[in-house]
């Protein structure tokens, strides 16, 4: 079964014909609310963004920021589930016609059960699942899931990760790599970025897999900096601020709508 992996594919493979990086955009499903995030998914996929994953809100979020934390903590507390995470990838999908992938730690999938979560996110559309905590070693029964519902298994290698770690990784992984690189504090972005950099270069020479930089990315000419040596931009924690400091989400939208559009220009500019 082909599924919306082979739209994330095309995707991906359009913006490399562009000679240009993809821009991926990140937001909590049920931030602000259920509704209003699809409107906030749709706005940043009109303003620019190619792709957009969907976070599923949980309750110990350890590989996220404040910034993501604080929108999680929004969503929790208005109640949002695993369902309306799927009905966020359907609407968002239904609307925009774009890949949209579902990002989740490992514990609500197996909760909810394997098999169902990928049936489920399918055939609402989903192209695929980021799992940045499930071992490759433990995958077997996701993959062989996400594989007969045609969904794309993206797995997250960052720094730390030895050559004989990312051959192992992105041979498990399907529609892309999603290279994770901390921004560190202030006045350390040139350093963290060579250390990207030198990332995707490692993961390109063990996979054909595109290689898109989680780099705490905020401006069009970060955007343009990371463009230079990825396949893809993903920009997660600057548009969900767009809407955390917004006096109302009307301006919160217009907000988010700029930046997807600066940050699509940037990729274009590659620096």
């Amino acid at each position: 079964m082909a599924g919306n992996a082979e739209l994330l594919n095309s995707v991906l493979a359009a913006a490399k014909a562009e000679h240009r990086a993809a821009l991926v955009g990140y937001l909590p499903a049920g931030f602000p609310t259920v509704a209003d995030g699809v409107r906030a998914i749709t706005t940043m996929l009109d303003g620019g963004c190619d792709i957009v994953e969907v976070g599923l809100p949980h309750s110990d979020p350890v590989l996220d920021g404040p910034v993501i934390q604080t929108a999680d903590d929004i969503a929790l507390r208005g109640g949002v589930k695993i369902t309306d995470v799927i009905e966020t990838v359907r609407e968002a999908h239904r609307i925009s016609g774009a890949p949209i992938l579902c990002m989740t730690y490992w514990n609500p999938v197996d909760r909810y059960g394997v098999a169902r979560f990928a049936a489920d996110l399918a055939e609402a559309g989903g192209a695929g699942c980021i799992l940045p905590d499930l071992p490759v070693e433990e995958s077997d029964e996701w993959r062989k899931a996400a594989q007969e519902h045609g969904l794309a298994t993206v797995f997250v290698v960052a720094p730390s990760s030895r050559d004989e770690r990312l051959a192992k990784i992105t041979a498990a992984g399907t529609g892309f790599v999603y290279a994770a690189s901390l921004m560190g504090v202030t006045g350390t972005r040139e350093s963290v970025g060579h250390e990207a950099r030198q990332l995707v270069d490692r993961t390109r020479a063990v996979t054909d897999l595109p290689v898109c930089v989680g780099l705490g990315v905020s401006n069009a000419q970060q955007a343009a900096e990371v463009a230079r040596f990825a396949d893809g931009v993903i920009v997660g924690s600057a548009f969900v601020k767009r809407l955390l400091d917004a006096p109302d989400l009307e301006t919160g939208l217009a907000a988010v709508r700029t930046l997807a559009g600066e940050l699509a220009e940037g990729v274009r500019k590659r620096g």
